[in-house]
């Protein structure tokens, strides 16, 4: 016999207030972690052509969006710095006074209690545009590995909480993390980039990095999309070896991914709402093909729901302004 109609489901979602509270996922914007590229200059605040309100900061500039994410609760950003120059190797990446690095001391003076996670890679910093050393066409794996820990040092010494090595190469989680413990920041946190996939959404941060490479492509050490199980051995393989937090780039494509790796992994676990998902949105709203606000909260919401704790996302202002006021209509 069928229950309809003792049991209608409905009945949970006659009003707004029930809604809320049989609601099996929150969003908020405590969830966020907020991305700024960082230039050098002062009173530089470029709008990127590809990511409509994202921008080139000047640090003095970084130190004010800082104040403004702090109003909103939003608790963290992740820096990319764009160097003065570049190099093979590149060396401003670790440089005491890199972009980075004075960022970092800037923000931490500025608001102390603002999370600071700096992406430590080498593709921004390098005239290749690869995330690895380079000989005859070739990213070198292990030769890559002493940069990565002097970059994170780096880091660290700057005041860095967080390092987020994000170039895939086998072995650097454990590079970082001796590295950081051997010089007395046991404290500092490893957000791996543990699953990051070779993905076509990465176009509009390419320019906003001016990271594209130089020749060939990345299919060498980040991922095949068609692979999900790999992807739970790389997560794996990084927990091994030090990491505290694991990330899974992009999240649209591979919510799937998410979902296993919630059910594989105790450690939270991070998902960048990326560049080319980000710019799809805002590009469909700019010709009212859709409600950018409500897609954008389902969209973060959808991603909470798959198993993500925190995510690296350029909607983060507009979503927690959006969050705050359903809140305090």
């Amino acid at each position: 016999m069928s229950a309809f109609p003792t049991v209608r489901p409905r009945r949970l979602r006659t009003t707004p207030t029930l809604r809320r509270m049989v609601s099996e996922t929150s969003l908020s914007a405590t969830n966020f972690i907020y991305p700024l590229f960082v230039v050098h200059g002062r009173d530089v605040r470029e709008e990127i052509t590809s990511m409509p309100d994202v921008f080139h900061l000047s640090i003095d500039q970084v130190t004010r969006e800082v104040g403004e994410l702090s109003e909103l609760n939003i608790p963290a950003v992740i820096l990319f710095g764009l160097p003065a120059r570049k190099d093979p190797i590149g060396e401003e990446n670790f440089a005491e006074d890199g972009i980075v690095q004075q960022a970092i001391r800037a923000i931490k003076q500025a608001n102390p209690d603002m999370l600071v996670i700096t992406d430590v890679c080498l593709c921004e910093y390098t005239d290749h545009g690869h995330c690895g050393l380079v000989r005859g066409g070739h990213i070198l794996n292990d030769e890559t590995l002493d940069i990565l820990q002097r970059v994170a040092v780096s880091h660290a010494q700057a005041g860095a909480d967080v390092v987020a090595p994000s170039g895939m190469m086998d072995g650097m989680v454990k590079a970082i993390r001796t590295g950081l413990d051997t010089n007395g920041y046991t404290g500092v946190s490893i957000l791996s980039y543990s699953v990051k996939y070779a993905s076509s959404f990465y176009g509009p941060f390419r320019e906003a990095a001016q990271s594209t490479p130089m020749f060939g492509d990345r299919r060498t050490h980040q991922m095949n999309p068609a692979n999900a199980r790999e992807a739970l051995r790389e997560a794996h393989l990084d927990v091994e070896e030090g990491a505290d937090m694991v990330m899974v780039k992009p999240a649209l494509p591979y919510l799937d991914v998410i979902y296993r790796l919630r059910e594989s992994v105790d450690l939270p676990i991070a998902a960048y709402n990326v560049s080319g998902e980000y710019s799809m949105v805002k590009a469909a709203a700019a010709n009212g093909w859709l409600d950018e606000r409500k897609v954008v909260l389902e969209t973060l919401t959808g991603i909470r729901r798959a198993g993500a704790d925190l995510i690296l996302t350029y909607h983060a202002k507009a979503a927690a302004r959006w969050l705050k006021e359903e809140q305090h209509p």
